[in-house]
């Protein structure tokens, strides 16, 4: 039986072979309690096999209190879904939740949401069932996964003893295969070379992608999209097998 340990689920990102996710959501369909949880499960995931052409994605952002999912809270989620074809503008959503960590100045700079945002918004719980409805079935793609992926798996260990975990396709990951192959030589060092950018921006630029406002989960979101859109276009194929991009 395929199973994915404490320690496997802080290492799954950086493995070189993918996991069996079928039999991961077959496994977790059968054991989670919550009734939400089961359905996302029970809703499977594509085949590692399945051409890009054929998945469904949904583009997901979060903004934080900070950078630690154990500390740290989601103050706001943006999210689109996709498919190489077209972006689903129709089926978007944004919200702001209430963390159960305060707010701190730091990161009030960042994404703009105070505590007056925050004030009457309402916790995760109240939109956990339309979130994961809105994952079911499709491959969650970000631009680094060290946000959205553990930190929904930490608010929902909190909040109902149960995490959650899923693959993901990110794009700054996609970045880095070409931009951060090879270190800089002593020579480059010297000499001022600095490594190409791959901030979501940045990256977007390299793409002639328009530029868009940053910091809101929505609006990266929708640039986080368009960019696995360009990725794909300039540097895979369309029948290249998701197992090829996702971690």
């Amino acid at each position: 039986m395929f199973y994915l340990g404490s320690t496997a689920k802080k290492n799954v990102a950086d493995r070189d072979s993918s996991p069996d996710w079928s039999a991961f959501y077959g496994q977790k369909a059968d054991v989670v309690q919550d009734e939400r949880l089961k359905a996302f499960y029970n809703a499977g995931v594509v085949a590692p096999s399945t051409p890009l052409s054929e998945v469904p994605f949904v583009a997901v952002d979060f903004e934080t209190t900070g950078f630690d999912p154990q500390r740290d809270g989601i103050v706001s989620i943006g999210l689109v879904p996709f498919d190489l074809k077209r972006i689903h503008c129709a089926g978007a959503k944004h919200w702001i939740v209430r963390p159960r960590t305060p707010l701190v100045k730091d990161s009030v700079v960042i994404h703009g949401i105070t505590h007056s945002d925050i004030q009457a918004a309402p916790d995760l719980m109240r939109v956990l069932e339309y979130l994961l409805k809105a994952l079911e079935g499709r491959i969650v793609v970000v631009h680094h996964r060290g946000i959205e992926r553990p930190f929904l798996n930490a608010a929902l260990e909190k909040r109902l003893h149960e995490g959650i975990l899923f693959p993901v396709v990110d794009t700054l990951e996609l970045e880095a295969r070409v931009h951060r192959a090879k270190p800089l030589s002593l020579w480059q060092k010297l000499r001022g070379v600095e490594l190409e950018s791959i901030r979501l921006v940045d990256s977007r630029s390299r793409y002639n992608l328009p530029y868009y406002h940053q910091h809101h989960a929505l609006t990266d979101a929708l640039a986080t999209a368009e960019l696995l859109m360009a990725q794909v276009a300039y540097r895979f194929s369309p029948q290249t097998p998701i197992s090829e991009l996702w971690k």
